[in-house]
């Protein structure tokens, strides 16, 4: 067993050593007789402007530990048993072949790296280009407007994830969490990420995180391949035994993991021709909102917010609307962060954002999102959220003037449904540049209404969110995806058997860690059923 400690505070000008004389005074033991002591989690109390604390959650070892909880007589001291590990029985049915996994992202790669742990050597076929080859394409289509429709900001060795904030944070509960983040660490990642309360990677370092698991997983006898996008999937009785690469070539394969992500709808198309159930998702779709990082600090901290130990600020905020019965909200939002184009088919428009680890840009950024459904798709086939999605993609690329330039309009032009003229004291980051444009063309009147409700709303709990001059770039749409591909208990498709879908393309996460999280289930699985190759 061990102790965990709970609401040790310190002021920021506090030095990190003084949580264990506090947590000490809390347990009434000396900090020499407390064994194996470490931070189990910093978070920032913001609360109270004028008194922002740090607070610590942590754990230790020491003799006796019973009469110690006992002793200190509150709430925040308390014990913890130890967590017994569940071992995963091999199954028996014997593999021919490798397992396969379409998709490099986070659920694909860490079902991979589990699996490949676990003795099973299996297959990533990724579509797009590795993560060096892979930043150069994206470049190039920022700077140039060219785009690869295999290996870009959604495409790619390390997903879409890859290519944002590196946000880590979850409202899932998991064992396997802690797991995924000491194996980012390993890889590369900060430290700080195993007891942050908010942890993030940032594009510039998990760019080498996913290419260091990637070559673990070829250590232990995995492949990976790049350029080898799956065209179409072999079936027999039913069942999946194997795919098409790049329409010529055929694997074979008894087990299938199809981690896929939000943005692959060629693969969509050609597994819903293939026979896959699979049904309508609500989403959202939305804009992004950019103010100055300054003004978002100021907000957060008051007259700390220049202070060396707070980060660059945040915000999660929530809406609904009386009138439409939608929600409105806040979402992957980069502070210090950057605009991206990130468009994946040709003459549609999307923006994600992105920050880099120091979180040190001039701007925040977030998207501002309304929830649809499917009765705002006009049809009730499985597919038409993502037409949904495409056609307000045409819209804004048409809005932006072509070229995968963004539609952008100052907040106050947009809630007075005017185009904008000239810029105020916040300049766009959009990667690929801009025209100012009004964007209730290239969204459904109700996102628009909804929209303006929210942001009204929103600057009620940050002085300054609806000030004339922040920034709306169009489109947001790939919070999610659109469709959900259905499975049994089994993680199998419920009615293609030895087809896993797994992960956000499947419906089944939202988020870096979720998919991680869901890739590993989804190998569980699959070791539970077949013998190691």
């Amino acid at each position: 067993m061990s102790i965990i400690v709970n609401n040790i505070k310190l002021s920021l000008d506090d030095e990190i050593e003084k949580v264990k004389y506090k947590a000490s005074k809390k347990t009434g033991i000396s900090e020499a007789d407390m064994e194996n002591f470490k931070i189990l989690k910093e978070s920032v109390d913001a609360r109270h402007k004028d008194k922002i604390e740090l607070v610590y959650q942590i754990e230790f070892n020491c003799k006796n530990e019973n009469k110690v909880v006992q002793r200190a007589r509150t709430s925040d001291v308390r014990l913890q048993k130890e967590k017994k590990e569940e071992r995963i029985l091999f199954g028996q049915e014997i593999l021919t072949d490798p397992i396969i996994i379409v998709g490099s992202g986070p659920a694909g790669l860490f079902a991979g790296l589990v699996l490949a742990k676990m003795g099973y050597k299996p297959l990533i076929l990724e579509r797009g280009m590795d993560v060096d080859s892979r930043t150069n394409k994206i470049k190039n289509f920022f700077e140039k407007g060219e785009l690869d429709l295999n290996s870009n900001v959604q495409f790619g060795e390390g997903g879409a994830g890859t290519f944002s904030d590196g946000k880590l944070t979850t409202r899932i509960k998991d064992r396997r969490i802690g797991f995924i983040l000491e194996e980012f660490v390993k890889f590369g990642a900060p430290k700080e990420i195993i007891y942050s309360g908010k942890p993030h990677i940032g594009t510039d370092i998990l760019k080498n995180v996913v290419k260091n698991i990637r070559n673990e997983i070829i250590n232990l006898g995995g492949q990976v391949r790049f350029d080898s996008k799956v065209t179409d999937i072999i079936l027999k009785n039913n069942r999946a035994s194997g795919v098409v690469i790049n329409d010529n070539e055929k694997i074979s394969s008894s087990a299938v993991i199809f981690a896929i992500g939000h943005s692959s709808r060629d693969t969509y198309e050609m597994l819903f021709n293939r026979g896959l159930e699979m049904v309508q998702k609500p989403f959202a779709i939305g804009v992004r909102i950019e103010h100055l990082q300054s003004m978002i600090n100021e907000s957060q901290y008051g007259a700390f917010k220049d202070h060396p130990k707070l980060k660059a600020a945040d915000y999660r905020l929530t809406y609904t609307s009386e009138r439409y019965k939608r929600p409105c909200y806040s979402f992957c939002m980069c502070p210090g962060g950057y605009v991206t184009a990130a468009a994946s088919e040709k003459n549609r428009l999307v923006t994600n954002g992105m920050s880099r680890y120091k979180r040190d840009g001039l701007n925040a950024n977030s998207a501002i999102v309304v929830g649809v459904n499917g009765s705002d798709f006009n049809s009730n086939h499985p597919l038409a959220g993502m037409e949904f999605q495409r056609h307000y993609e045409s819209l804004a690329y048409i809005a932006g003037g072509g070229d995968y330039l963004a539609p952008v309009q100052l907040l106050g032009d947009f809630l007075q449904d005017k185009v904008s003229k000239k810029l105020g004291s916040v300049t766009p980051t959009y990667s690929r540049g801009y025209k100012f444009a009004n964007l209730k063309d290239c969204l459904p009147y109700y996102v628009v209404d909804v929209l303006k409700e929210g942001i009204v709303d929103f600057n009620k709990k940050i002085k300054g969110f609806a000030d004339y001059d922040a920034v709306l770039t169009g489109i947001e749409t790939r919070t999610s995806a659109p469709v959900s591909i259905i499975r049994d208990e089994n993680f199998e498709s419920i009615n293609i058997k030895g087809l896993y879908p797994c992960g956000e393309g499947a419906g089944y996460a939202g988020g870096i860690m979720s998919a991680a999280v869901d890739g590993i289930k989804t190998a569980e699985k699959i070791i539970q059923k077949y013998k190691p190759l």
